[in-house]
């Protein structure tokens, strides 16, 4: 809003446009007075704009690999009373971000020229009942045997989890297996349910994407794939 105001205040005035902004004209004059002389800063602002001297000073003499408690303790270290949670405010402020170990991690991968079926929700993940919609995905979680993935299966409704299973690797069939365990525990009626998910498309992994499911005493009769066939879902996206 400041920004707006510095922007086309030489064509409109400043009261013009405060009179329209949800700001009082006072408001305004006090940032521009704050912006011209850094002692009218509140202390808050001023210890701030101190610290970040010094954070980015740590950062920079460790080769940029710091992150926030090693930033943290060297400052501890040096004399600079700050709480952790200030050094990880500031450096989120200023971009800072230490080195992380082994590889980044994705867990969605889109091909604009894959096809993509129609999104059925039309992004409104609301639910009048149980059972009516479903969201999934699956994600990576660090432990001390290294990453492991968790696919989830979240009933749109109650926003509850009604399937889940954990894998070591990235693969379809352990996401079908939290959407079977989901079928098997709710039991949606025929016709009743969308299971809607991402467009990635690595392994296969979204092939399932979104349907309207079969009820789970059809799927029992066919082997787990059946539940993305056509013979029992209509899919969507």
């Amino acid at each position: 809003m400041i920004a707006f105001i510095d922007a086309h205040r030489a064509v409109y005035g400043v009261e013009p446009i405060c009179r329209v902004l949800p700001i009082a004209p006072s408001t305004y004059c006090a940032h521009a007075a704050r912006r011209a002389d850094q002692s009218k800063l509140p202390g808050r602002a001023r210890r701030d704009a101190r610290l970040q001297v010094e954070i980015r000073r740590v950062f920079e003499e460790n080769f940029r690999v710091y992150g926030v408690r090693k930033v943290w303790r060297q400052l501890g270290r040096e004399g600079i009373a700050v709480a952790r949670c200030t050094v990880a405010r500031l450096m989120r402020t200023m971009g800072l971000q230490g080195a992380v170990r082994g590889k980044p991690v994705r867990t969605t991968i889109s091909d604009k020229a894959a096809p993509c079926p129609l999104d059925r929700v039309n992004r409104q993940f609301r639910a009048l009942r149980p059972n009516a919609l479903w969201v999934s995905d699956f994600t990576y979680v660090a432990t001390w045997a290294g990453f492991v993935y968790v696919a989830f299966v979240i009933d749109a409704f109650a926003r509850r989890i009604v399937g889940w299973r954990v894998s070591r690797t990235a693969h379809a069939g352990f996401v079908l297996d939290a959407l079977e365990q989901a079928l098997h525990e709710r039991r949606p009626i025929k016709g009743g349910l969308v299971h809607h998910s991402d467009r990635g498309v690595q392994l296969g992994f979204k092939w399932s994407s979104q349907h309207l499911c079969a009820p789970p005493a059809a799927l029992r009769q066919r082997p787990r794939r059946a539940f993305s066939s056509p013979a029992f879902c209509v899919a969507g996206h």
